[in-house]
């Protein structure tokens, strides 16, 4: 079972049951993340197993006393001897007899089997691929931990465009997805992603054209299948101004539809606190005053005709703006004022609210509602697909926190109701640290916290990614039973919040390739280092290896002269082809 011996335990270096360094024979070498082996006959217990993981190496000479040495030694004119060690940082003793291992000994590279052991994959009855390690060989994360059996949730960090979160966090549902560890449950396991990076997203149920022949052997590695996700609908909000309320995308024409709430809906449901869904929202003077007119609107509000129009007081509004003017007139009249607040209120907390409200026409007027037909389909549903995908990126900020808050609230309550944690339910949401803030409180982070609290025993999984997990809520990384790190920033890096990575593997973060992570999970004492395969999705519409072909674009004045084809562009440029960022 065991591999090519590469060198022994060192005696000039303390061995300790959880940790020891090794020296390497002459012509041996071992590198980071490499998995080791050493036996110990212990009396009375027969042999034991001692298993871990290299985390540092070193070369040095041996004889030299000053660093000049170096340039006598390399002239032949010094003796000496190159000499290389490393530490290993022990993962597994087998059985549990806590010795250390004797200077001497032999050290292996882990055999196959050894491999397993020493990073609890024989004891993993349900796992799913991340990646493949250093040597090649599949890396896994034990499903216990995601899907609420033993714990929950995923915290991913690294610094933006280089960290490559978002690509690890779809690869990890491909992987739940087709690993074959939901079994019956497969078809009706969902996720939710919502997506603000423009409409990279929005392939993945299509073949990527950049998918070569030595990534589809890292899947067959992986045992999983080489292609897009099977199931993908997409919901994006509707383009402003347009009456008929078309989706606003631009390349995929086919498998999407636009979301957006009625004004009947919005009144019912009270959706009044997500418009004051910021954390200085909670702080202010006028948080107060919103549930109060959220309350008041429930009541007084009437549905007008069939497009979601309302009467509020006999004063009938078709427009979130119409909506905003009537409160304005309302709580500027002193008369009316106190039956909207229910008490005596100052004007200056007042005019603050109505402030902050008008500010937040032009944002949500094109997602709140009253003039499109109400009998259409326009809420956001994880029922249509496997996965559905929630297009934020032509919204403005308060708007995403609009549509992320109402979106949660209303998937958690669904859940609520069903009274089962199956099937679960994944949701992906990235800049975490916008909607959930270390500091202050919002309707939002109220949802996040009840999804890191509870979401374990509802079946919803949140997977959650940021450039700073410094500046998340720390009950929702501290509720993470699994967490990643990508290319941190040294700055960050040094923070508290990345403990659970050892001192020579948060340096090694800071320098990591895009497509490389550090995975932690509860049973293995040490971060794993996983190379994930290349997307077999597209993650860009430049990689859609069908091409969207009825894209609604604007009619081209250029068309028909020599050299420029339909879209304006050169002829033979590619329409949807961009900047490929580093994967």
């Amino acid at each position: 079972m065991a591999g090519e011996a590469v060198g022994r335990v060192l005696g000039t270096q303390a061995a300790s049951p959880l940790s020891f360094w090794i020296g390497l024979a002459p012509g041996k070498v071992v590198q980071l993340d490499d998995v080791v082996v050493t036996r110990r006959d212990v009396p009375g217990y027969g042999p034991v197993l001692m298993a871990g993981v290299v985390t540092t190496v070193e070369a040095r000479h041996e004889g030299a006393a000053y660093d000049s040495d170096v340039f006598l030694i390399a002239d032949g004119a010094l003796p000496a001897a190159v000499i290389e060690v490393a530490e290993v940082r022990v993962t597994r003793v087998e059985p549990e007899v806590f010795v250390p291992p004797l200077p001497g000994s032999t050290v292996h590279l882990a055999g196959a089997a050894d491999r397993e052991q020493a990073l609890y994959f024989d004891v993993m009855d349900r796992r799913i691929p991340l990646g493949t390690g250093r040597d090649g060989q599949p890396l896994y994360v034990n499903f216990d931990f995601l899907d609420g059996t033993r714990g929950a949730h995923v915290s991913i960090s690294g610094v933006s465009g280089v960290a490559t979160k978002t690509s690890f966090a779809t690869f990890l549902l491909y992987s739940i997805f087709n690993s074959g560890v939901l079994q019956e449950e497969a078809a009706n396991t969902k996720a939710l992603i919502f997506s603000v990076k423009g409409e990279d997203l929005l392939f993945l149920d299509h073949d990527n054209v950049r998918l070569d022949e030595n990534a589809r052997k890292v899947y067959a590695r992986l045992g999983l299948p080489a292609r897009p996700f099977g199931s993908v609908h997409v919901f994006a909000p509707p383009r402003p101004g347009d009456p008929n309320g078309v989706p606003h995308v631009a390349a995929r024409t086919h498998g999407v539809s636009a979301f957006y709430w009625t004004l009947v809906e919005f009144c019912q449901d009270e959706l009044l606190r997500f418009v004051f869904a910021d954390a200085d929202d909670e702080r202010a003077g006028y948080s107060l005053l919103v549930g109060q007119i959220g309350a008041r609107l429930k009541a007084w509000a009437e549905p007008v005709g069939d497009g979601g129009a309302v009467m509020v007081r006999g004063t009938a509004c078709r427009t979130f703006s119409d909506l905003v003017e009537l409160l304005s007139d309302q709580l500027q009249d002193e008369g009316e004022r106190i039956q909207w607040t229910g008490a005596q209120t100052p004007l200056g907390t007042v005019n603050a609210f109505l402030r902050r409200l008008r500010s937040a026409v032009r944002p949500l007027s094109p997602i709140i509602r009253g003039d499109l037909p109400f009998f259409r389909s326009h809420s956001v549903k994880t029922s249509d697909a496997q996965v559905s995908i929630v297009d934020l990126h032509n919204l403005p900020e308060r708007a995403q926190r609009f549509v992320v808050g109402v979106v949660l609230r209303g998937e958690f309550h669904h859940k609520e109701s069903s009274g089962t944690a199956k099937p679960l339910l994944f949701v992906v949401l990235d800049e975490l640290n916008k909607y959930a803030p270390r500091e202050g409180d919002s309707p939002i982070k109220e949802i996040l916290l009840d999804v890191a609290e509870r979401g374990r025993s509802l079946g919803v999984i949140l997977i959650g990614a940021q450039q700073t997990a410094s500046e998340v809520e720390r009950r929702i990384v501290a509720n993470s039973a699994v967490r990643v790190a990508g290319r941190l920033d040294p700055a960050e890096a040094a923070r508290s919040e990345y403990g659970w990575l050892p001192p020579a593997v948060r340096e090694r973060a800071t320098i990591a390739k895009p497509g490389t992570m550090f995975v932690a999970q509860p049973e293995i004492p040490v971060p794993l280092a996983v190379a994930f395969p290349f997307p077999a999705w597209a993650t860009r519409p430049s990689e859609a290896a069908t091409r969207p072909g009825n894209a609604r674009t604007p009619a081209d004045p250029f068309q028909g002269l020599p050299g420029v084809e339909a879209s304006g562009a050169p002829a033979g440029a590619d329409p949807f082809e961009e900047d490929i960022p580093p994967f």
